[in-house]
């Protein structure tokens, strides 16, 4: 066998769904889990600079914040492995692959893994997109916020009253009813949105809601994929049916 031949042989095994599934996961939780910590981040530095003069009426806030970067940095670990695992199951279960190494027949703990990844990567794939959802709830805060401003400085060109346009950050749950001031008007607020935080967050929560849009391809081609492998091992199992674990 000539080294071409090899080499077209072993690039047969790959399996690129799975290799593609898997570089879309990885780009997506990053920029997910990092453009999300530092826009929790910037969102606290701005309540806690112009939204609350008390420290304790964000102190909830505060540890929420805390709290869901812990659980940013366990995601990040759980879908590194969990897109690892998935990538060498998609290997082992290539058939180009299993003929390049003489494999011929699959076990049953093969077929039971594979079904078992089918089912784990479809309800993560439906957690994930009230996820994706709920990502797309600080960015539309944000644009109201943006065009609020937007509306400010149009007015200030003309003789109109701009102290009855606000953003209250008590509506959204951020802070409690009695907070002081808890909200931002006129040009107040157009100072708020001219700050290098407010424009950091905003386009960090812009790319954090494109990271949970890539993650969520990226499971729906895991799924694609694993139903494949299934499949796959499926026919191989008919072809030998005495294997087992």
């Amino acid at each position: 066998m000539g080294c071409y031949d090899c080499c077209m042989r072993c690039l047969g095994g790959v399996p690129y769904c799975s290799l593609v599934a898997t570089l879309l996961c990885f780009s997506g939780i990053a920029l997910f889990c990092g453009c999300g910590h530092q826009a929790l981040t910037e969102t606290e530095r701005l309540v806690a600079q112009y939204f609350a003069r008390n420290p304790q009426d964000y102190d909830t806030f505060a540890y929420f914040i805390l709290y869901f970067q812990y659980v940013i940095y366990g995601l990040a670990s759980f879908f590194f492995l969990y897109c690892i695992v998935l990538l060498a199951e998609g290997f082992y279960t290539t058939s180009a692959a299993k003929q390049t190494f003489g494999e011929t027949r699959s076990t049953m703990c093969g077929r039971c893994l594979s079904s078992s990844f089918i089912v784990l990567t479809y309800a993560l794939a439906v957690l994930w997109l009230l996820v994706f959802v709920s990502s797309a709830l600080p960015v539309y805060y944000f644009y109201n916020m943006a065009s609020t401003c937007h509306t400010i400085d149009v007015l200030t060109e003309t003789p109109a009253s701009i102290n009855q346009l606000c953003v209250d950050a008590r509506q959204y749950g951020l802070l409690p009813w009695n907070a002081v001031p808890g909200k931002a008007c006129g040009m107040t607020l157009l100072t708020v949105c001219k700050t290098e935080e407010y424009q950091m967050a905003y386009n960090l929560y812009i790319a954090a809601f494109v990271g949970a849009g890539i993650t969520l391809l990226a499971l729906l081609t895991y799924t694609v994929s694993t139903t494949y492998n299934f499949a796959v091992l499926r026919y191989l199992g008919r072809k030998g049916m005495g294997a087992r674990c």
